[in-house]
C-alpha cells in the first residue's frame, strides 16, 4: 500500500488545504513542545476525531508506514537496554517511547492530510502561501514527491515479493537488506531518469493554472483550532 489522494465528501476533504496545513504544523509544534503522557493523550483524542471526520481507518493508516514502525519500537527497546548491570531500564525507555508514540501520531494526521488533499491543490496552496519562486520550487517539489514516492514504493514492495519467492527467506538479514536496498536505487535511478523524459517531453511549466482556493465557514473551527494549538505550545 502507499499514502495517496482518495476522492471523497468528507469534511476533511471539502476543507480549503491551506486551513488543513496550518493544523498540521500546529499539531506538530503542539506534540514537540508536549511531549508528556498528558499531552499525548489530548493529542491522541484529537487525532481520532480527524481520522473519524476523513473516515480513515487508523490501522489502514498505519499500514502505509510499515516501514517506519519498526523503527520507531526498536528505538525505546534499546535506548532501555543497560549494560553494568545487563538488564532494562524503564526509566530509560519511557522519553523515547512517547517520542516514538508522538511520532505515530504526526504520521496519522499527515495520512489523512494526503488521503484528502488532491496534489494540485497541495501545490496551489504552497504557491499561494510562499510567493515568488520559492514558493513555485516548493510547489513542485511536493507535486513531484507525491506522485513519485508511491511509486518507489510500490518497486520495493515488487522487489520484496520477488525475493521472497525465489528463496530469499533463506538469506541471512543483512543479504536480504543489501539485495532489496541495492534494486530499490537501481529502481530509483530508472524512475528518475524516465520522469526526467517524461519532464521535458511535456514542457514542465513552473507556474500553470492552479485551481482557485477560497477559505470558507467551515474552515474557520480549523484555523482556530490551529491558532489555538500554537498558543498553547507557545506558552
Amino acid at each position: 500500500m502507499s499514502v495517496r489522494y482518495e476522492p471523497g465528501a468528507t469534511l476533511v476533504h471539502r476543507l480549503d488545504p491551506r486551513a488543513k496545513l496550518a493544523a498540521q504544523v500546529s499539531i506538530a509544534v503542539a506534540a514537540l513542545v508536549h511531549t508528556t503522557p498528558r499531552g499525548l493523550v489530548a493529542l491522541t483524542l484529537l487525532a481520532g476525531v480527524i481520522l473519524a471526520l476523513a473516515r480513515t481507518s487508523p490501522t489502514a493508516a498505519l499500514a502505509e508506514f510499515a516501514l517506519v514502525l519498526p523503527f520507531l519500537v526498536g528505538g525505546p527497546l534499546i535506548e532501555g537496554v543497560t549494560i553494568s548491570p545487563v538488564g532494562f531500564s524503564i526509566e530509560q525507555a519511557i522519553p523515547p517511547a512517547l517520542a516514538a508514540y508522538r511520532t505515530v501520531l504526526l504520521l496519522l494526521v499527515a495520512a489523512v492530510y494526503v488521503r484528502t488533499t488532491p496534489i494540485r491543490e497541495s501545490r496551489a496552496a504552497i504557491q499561494r502561501t510562499v510567493p515568488g519562486k520559492p514558493g513555485q520550487l516548493l510547489g513542485v517539489g511536493v507535486g513531484f514527491v507525491f506522485r513519485f514516492l508511491p511509486l518507489l514504493r510500490r518497486d520495493i514492495a515488487r522487489l520484496r515479493d520477488g525475493s521472497a519467492a525465489r528463496l530469499g527467506t533463506e538469506r541471512s538479514i543483512r543479504e536480504r537488506m543489501r539485495l532489496v536496498a541495492v534494486g530499490g536505487l537501481n529502481r530509483a535511478f530508472q524512475r528518475a531518469e524516465r520522469f526526467e523524459l517524461a519532464v521535458q517531453a511535456r514542457c514542465l511549466a513552473w507556474n500553470p493554472t492552479l485551481p482557485r482556493l477560497r477559505f470558507a465557514r467551515r474552515d474557520a473551527p480549523v484555523l482556530a483550532l490551529a491558532a489555538g494549538l500554537l498558543a498553547v505550545a507557545v506558552i
